[in-house]
């Protein structure tokens, strides 16, 4: 006999959403305390894969001298319309004056000046990318010479970083610069052996874990002297071997009336070419120290001129002289 459905049957009951398993509470942890800048910085620098740069801050002119710091040296720097002294002008200028003593520790900043000063031709576009200065920045403006004069004459040391640059155009532009002793911070400190990549300013600047804003006299001076009187451990400031080295004597060499032949072992030699313009004789020349004269007279008598009784001019430099046009 066919089955039959049981009407009165109890219907299945309807299934039930399934319920979620509330969420286990999770112990609270501590909410750590904000950090400081310098925190985060050594946090940051401390795993390696971070280097800071920190923005240099100008050192503020102190109110008085320190007895113990007798020396003044003045950072200069200058922008101009191009690179000729002769037919290019300056259009800025900075200074930043400070004490050092007789071993090259600095003291105290005790001046700073920087000034525009409108050329008698409109300022290269060129110029003005790299400077940011323009024609309308400085027309009308003059370098006050009683500011810069009192700064520059109380100088021991007048330091630019490329100073056979700074120095023609400063003296083209006043007399207050002559008769100074310059020191040049791209030629007369080692920065290779120091661990430095180059020696423009923005290069030792990095290196030296800041950044600034370049290519203004003022900022460049200030950034300048900080790194020379950065050091890394024990050894001597940038700064100390700057003043070391600056007083030291130098000798300039030139190898007059050399053969025509010989050009390519004086260039490869370390020789540059003076076209006698500048008062200089006309023939290749070199500045070495004083202790590789003998060498190097030998070297162009026994391989340049090949003849023993060659005499070569000869001139003795010090900070006073070198630098110069």
């Amino acid at each position: 006999m066919d089955s039959q459905l049981d009407m009165f049957a109890k219907p299945m009951a309807e299934a039930r959403p399934q319920q979620r398993a509330a969420p286990a509470r999770s112990k609270s942890r501590p909410v750590p305390a904000s950090l400081t800048d310098e925190e985060m910085v050594r946090k940051l620098e401390n795993g390696g894969q971070y280097r800071i740069l920190r923005r240099l801050v100008s050192r503020p002119v102190a109110a008085s001298r320190r007895p113990e710091f007798q020396h003044v040296g003045v950072v200069l720097d200058t922008e101009t319309t191009g690179l000729n002294h002769r037919s290019d002008e300056i259009i800025e200028i900075g200074l930043v004056a400070f004490t050092f003593d007789g071993f090259g520790n600095v003291g105290d900043v005790i001046g700073v000046y920087g000034g525009l000063h409108q050329p008698t031709m409109p300022i290269p576009p060129e110029i003005t990318k790299l400077t940011g200065i323009t024609d309308e920045m400085v027309e009308g403006q003059m370098i006050d010479m009683q500011r810069v004069r009192r700064l520059i004459e109380s100088a021991d040391l007048v330091i630019a970083h490329n100073a056979g640059f700074d120095r023609p155009f400063c003296e083209a532009f006043s007399n207050v610069f002559a008769g100074k002793a310059w020191a040049c911070s791209v030629s007369e400190i080692d920065w290779n052996a120091r661990g430095f990549e180059g020696t423009k300013l923005g290069y030792l600047i990095g290196q030296a874990g800041y950044f600034h804003e370049g290519h203004r006299a003022v900022d460049d001076c200030f950034a300048l002297l900080e790194v020379l009187d950065r050091s890394a451990g024990n050894e001597e400031t940038p700064f100390a071997e700057l003043v070391r080295s600056s007083g030291l004597s130098r000798v300039r060499i030139f190898a007059e009336h050399s053969p025509f032949e010989m050009k390519d072992h004086l260039k490869a030699g370390g020789y540059r070419w003076s076209d006698g313009s500048d008062g200089r004789p006309k023939s290749w020349w070199i500045e070495i120290g004083e202790d590789g004269l003998r060498d190097e007279l030998h070297y162009l008598r026994s391989e340049i001129y090949r003849w023993e009784e060659a005499d070569p001019p000869i001139q003795h430099l010090t900070a006073f002289d070198r630098f110069k046009a």
